[in-house]
């Protein structure tokens, strides 16, 4: 692969990342608690965390394709590449570990999208017209919370192991 190509691939890789696991930081670390300490808990608060989800999932899922993409091309291109389940260096070692990461942050990631938020929305819907469950939110919301640092405590594992394989 031409080393332009591949700065370009390595441009939209590293852009993704810090999309996918800086925006889980920024989100899980300030913007949450900071909310959750300001704000009191109304409708326009449930409006403001599914606004946030609204936006970021796009971005996830853009960033999910981006880097399997430019993933792919990369790990064909490199010298220590061996071929498909070859896994007789250090290299591959880590990249598999990368891969086995990734695979949980994308599952963790599904679980938000697909059970979490969709219940969270429901929980939403039904306070608004009185028939609420004000502790069932709590829980969901506390559930979204811990996948959210499940997720980004695995993309730091994934960064780790990037780390590693590059070292090599």
């Amino acid at each position: 692969m031409p080393p332009s190509i591949l700065a370009v691939s390595y441009f939209f890789h590293l852009l993704a990342t810090v999309i996918w696991i800086g925006g889980l930081a920024i989100l899980s670390g300030l913007v949450i608690p900071a909310a959750r300490k300001s704000l009191v808990e109304n409708p326009q608060t449930a409006a403001f965390y599914a606004g946030l989800r609204k936006r970021f999932y796009p971005l996830v899922n853009l960033s999910l394709v981006v880097l399997l993409i430019t993933g792919i091309a990369q790990m064909s291109a490199d010298e220590h590449y061996e071929g498909v389940l070859q896994f007789s260096n250090d290299w591959s070692m880590a990249l598999l570990l990368k891969h086995i990461a990734f695979v949980g942050m994308v599952i963790c990631g599904l679980a938000m999208q697909y059970l979490v938020a969709p219940a969270l929305e429901r929980a939403t819907l039904l306070a608004a017209h009185g028939k609420g469950d004000a502790a069932e939110m709590e829980r969901l919301r506390r559930r979204e919370n811990r996948l959210a640092w499940l997720t980004l405590g695995i993309g730091i594992l994934v960064l780790a192991f990037t780390a590693w394989a590059t070292a090599l």
